[in-house]
């Protein structure tokens, strides 16, 4: 698995575990999401700073990527979703709308399968198609 892939995992579980474990800092999260996957062995560097920089993305900019999500999720409330649509949402449209280095087509396709592996088996379709819409919302081509 891939630096980066294995980057949003983590981030993805650390974001759960910041929604469940209020007070928890990013620092302890990630650290956590790491030591639970410790039988992968040691982690890449790349894939740590990875993580790093979406969690932390993510949560500097969580009020505007929040507002994003329910303006293009028709007939969902953001505290409506499970955790693990809103989070894997947060980083999709964190990515999109943040990182240019990654083009459209990567952000949804590795979000859909985090929510693939992580979420529900109506997951995969609903960030898809919501993160589209907010793809489209934000002009990328």
């Amino acid at each position: 698995m891939g630096a980066r892939r294995t980057g949003r995992e983590r981030a993805l579980q650390a974001l759960y575990q910041l929604e469940m474990a209020e007070g928890s800092s990013a620092s302890e999260a990630l650290d956590s999401a790491w030591a639970a996957s410790a039988e992968e062995g040691k982690p890449d560097p790349d894939a740590v700073k990875f993580a790093q920089e979406l969690v932390e993305g993510v949560q500097a900019h969580q009020s505007e990527i929040d507002q994003l999500i329910e303006k293009h999720s028709h007939n969902w409330r953001l505290d409506r979703m499970s955790r693990i649509d809103r989070n894997v949402l947060r980083l999709g449209v964190f990515e999109l709308k943040y990182r240019p280095d990654i083009p459209k087509k990567v952000s949804i396709n590795e979000a859909v399968e985090l929510g693939k592996n992580f979420g529900t088996e109506e997951s995969s379709a609903f960030v898809n198609g919501l993160l589209d819409r907010v793809a489209v919302a934000l002009g990328k081509p």
